[in-house]
């Protein structure tokens, strides 16, 4: 069985690399050609990013299985699921975008998590005593990797959008549709962020006394929150777009990012993750 979940993984990281082949090549054959992408390409590469998260799929569940917990307990584990969400963001958005180059910026996202993952151990571990709730693990942490896969694609379009504008680049989509995916993900990752903090401060309470300790990876998931808080805010309120909606998304995505890879150097309560 721990065969079968590293053969799966390798096979979803195999199905990324290949991919993002079609999808160069397909930019390649756009430039020279000065038109949008073939959708032949999309038609090939569609299937094969399917099935690099069917296949990482497989391997998250045989590893849940064989562990006795969620795969969400140390870092390749989190990046793997991690990129896990990335990849459904990416499919759901081209069940409702139909944008190949969305779908391929997405894809280099999430094979640049899977890569990272590969590096670290993946030896199963025991569940921390923390970790060791019941409901709360799998669901707090299933809303940050829903929500992290959103606010991916949303900065995934965001610099598309800059990308377009800067360099007057037609083949790229419509500047509207790039800032409705911007819009519409970032909406969607904002409202399971916000479980997700909800969610933490519970756990919080369970596992150390209090609903809020400060601690630094609290405080940056936090400050996470308020970036796109800020952002729908301006959207909504002062009716801002274009450029500074699309910075706004950018800046958004490090401080996950920031988040996300805090274990490294924050310490504090969050460490044994």
């Amino acid at each position: 069985m721990y065969q079968l979940e590293i053969i799966a993984f390798v096979v979803s990281l195999v199905a990324l690399q290949l991919t993002l082949v079609l999808y160069v090549w397909g930019f390649i054959s756009m430039s020279l050609n000065k038109q949008a992408l073939d959708k032949s390409v999309a038609r090939f590469a569609l299937p094969v990013l399917a099935l690099a998260w069917i296949m990482l799929t497989v391997s998250l569940v045989v590893r849940a299985v064989l562990s006795g917990h969620v795969p969400f307990t140390d870092m390749y584990e989190f990046s793997a699921s991690f990129g896990w969400g990335i990849l459904l963001a990416v499919l759901l958005a081209w069940w409702r975008f139909r944008s190949g180059i969305i779908s391929a910026s997405g894809a280099l996202v999430a094979f640049a998590l899977l890569a990272f993952a590969f590096s670290q151990p993946s030896q199963h571990t025991p569940l921390s005593p923390i970790l060791n709730q019941a409901w709360l693990l799998p669901a707090h942490v299933s809303c940050a990797i829903i929500a992290y896969g959103m606010f991916a694609l949303g900065f995934a379009s965001a610099a598309l959008f800059l990308a377009r504008k800067k360099y007057q680049a037609a083949f790229l989509p419509k500047p509207e549709m790039l800032d409705r995916i911007g819009y519409e993900s970032s909406l969607t990752g904002f409202l399971f962020m916000t479980v997700v903090l909800i969610l933490g401060s519970i756990w919080a309470n369970i596992a150390w006394g209090n609903y809020w300790s400060w601690d630094p990876k609290e405080t940056a998931a936090l400050v996470t929150w308020l970036i796109y808080a800020g952002y729908l805010f301006t959207r909504f309120v002062l009716k801002w777009r274009e450029s500074r909606s699309a910075w706004f998304l950018v800046i958004g995505f490090l401080a996950v990012l920031v988040t996300f890879f805090g274990n490294f150097f924050f310490g504090g309560l969050h460490a044994y993750s």
